[in-house]
């Protein structure tokens, strides 16, 4: 079905692919054979590897790991701000084809997005038609779909828009990024529901905010498994029941297609069937 799993990283080993100093955990190693391997365990033909933030800047490891599988695999790279064109093509032409943007934990205070740089940066991979995907709690910035309104290039979100469920739907900052979606000037991922409550799977109490991404957007979704789920603070899931989560957050078989195939291959640069 060329169905996609849109979020996960590759991790070590720590002797050939040093990690930052100021990481805040160390991960086992996770190898592109082991994550092909998951991948062939649940019946999915492709992947997106998203840099984590154990390695910066580095991207080394990620682009490894794409030359490994070129045709299954894409990336999500860390780059500094002011990356330079030709570093944007040559990973680019390693299978990169957006760039990840860790708001969580940056100092700028919540509701406060760095924005000129964020700007310059986005100028610079436009040419490429990447994206910029956000790691930040979107219920931290109410005036979200204002300060993203007239953005370079299109956003997307992890783990359905990291709101708690300590908090509600009608969080302002989870609004903004509902009315981002139906503007169509962003993505979600329905990943790693985990990282989002204390409860064990199934998750229930984080229904509510998969569904109301399905009732604004559901052509804006995509959907990945966060493998190997690192540094969780609760019981670490089941590859093959997060895929079931989805079947039922989205019973519909032609709106699942949609969600695992036909959204990341326009968004990721993939054959389309």
């Amino acid at each position: 079905m060329l169905s996609c799993d849109c979020h996960a990283h590759v991790c070590g080993p720590e002797s050939r692919y040093p990690y930052a100093p100021n990481r805040l955990y160390t991960p086992e190693d996770a190898s592109p054979a082991d994550y092909r391997r998951m991948l062939d365990s649940l019946g999915m033909e492709r992947g997106v590897l998203v840099q984590p933030s154990i390695y910066g800047s580095d991207n080394r490891a990620l682009l490894d790991a794409l030359a490994q599988d070129p045709v299954r695999l894409r990336g999500i790279a860390v780059v500094p701000f002011d990356v330079d064109a030709k570093e944007v093509e040559l990973l680019h032409e390693g299978g990169v084809r957006g760039v990840r943007q860790n708001i969580v934990d940056l100092k700028n205070g919540k509701g406060v997005l760095p924005l000129e740089p964020l700007r310059a940066l986005a100028k610079r991979i436009q040419l490429f038609g990447w994206h910029v995907e956000f790691l930040m709690h979107v219920d931290e910035f109410p005036q979200l779909d204002r300060q993203l309104a007239d953005f370079p290039v299109d956003v997307v979100f992890g783990h359905l828009g990291y709101t708690p469920t300590s908090k509600t739907i009608d969080e302002p900052g989870f609004r903004a990024l509902l009315r981002l979606m139906r503007d169509g000037k962003a993505w979600v991922k329905l990943t790693a529901p985990y990282r989002l409550t204390m409860s064990a799977m199934p998750y229930r109490d984080t229904d509510v905010f998969a569904q109301a991404l399905l009732d604004a957007a559901p052509q804006r979704l995509l959907w990945g498994t966060d493998w190997p789920h690192v540094f969780i603070k609760t019981a670490l899931p089941e590859d093959k029941k997060l895929l079931r989560l989805l079947e039922h957050w989205v019973p519909d078989e032609q709106m699942r297609r949609r969600i695992l195939v036909d959204n990341p291959a326009g968004l990721y640069g993939f054959t389309r069937p």
